[in-house]
């Protein structure tokens, strides 16, 4: 729950970047909150339209939009791509099928130009980036 609670305090922050774990935490949770607000929906009576979507289920959508928005861009970050790929949802039948590629692909090792590596402490037990000498945070060979 801590991965879905630290995207919603990082309500719309599109800079930096996203590990997957961060990513996928949270597309989890909110999927399960999703189903048990249309749950609530449906037995309280409150859906509408055609669709039976839920009065509880709209408000909710609309109070994640933006940290869901954030946390993909932030995702694409990782791997080094621009945020404005989030628009590829829009192609129709194949944009979403793209996405899921670029949001399953491992981060880049490293600082890159969205920031430091989110993964580093657990890579080189430490925080910043690197992943290869030279890089800042990247851990000094052992003494012999």
């Amino acid at each position: 729950m801590q991965w879905y609670t630290d995207v919603i305090k990082k309500y719309v922050e599109f800079s930096g970047r996203a590990r997957r774990k961060e990513y996928w935490m949270f597309v989890l949770f909110n999927v399960i909150i999703s189903i048990v607000i249309s749950l609530i929906d449906r037995i309280i009576g409150t859906t509408y339209g055609s669709a039976n979507q839920g009065v509880l289920s709209t408000v909710y959508s609309l109070a994640v939009l933006l940290p869901s928005l954030a946390v993909a861009v932030r995702r694409l970050h990782d791997t080094g791509r621009s945020g404005w790929w989030i628009l590829i949802n829009l192609v129709p039948c194949v944009g979403w099928i793209v996405f899921l590629v670029f949001a399953i692909q491992e981060g880049n090792a490293g600082d890159n130009a969205y920031g430091p590596d989110p993964k580093a402490a657990e890579r080189f037990g430490g925080p910043g980036g690197g992943g290869e000498p030279g890089y800042p945070g990247y851990p000094p060979a052992p003494q012999a």
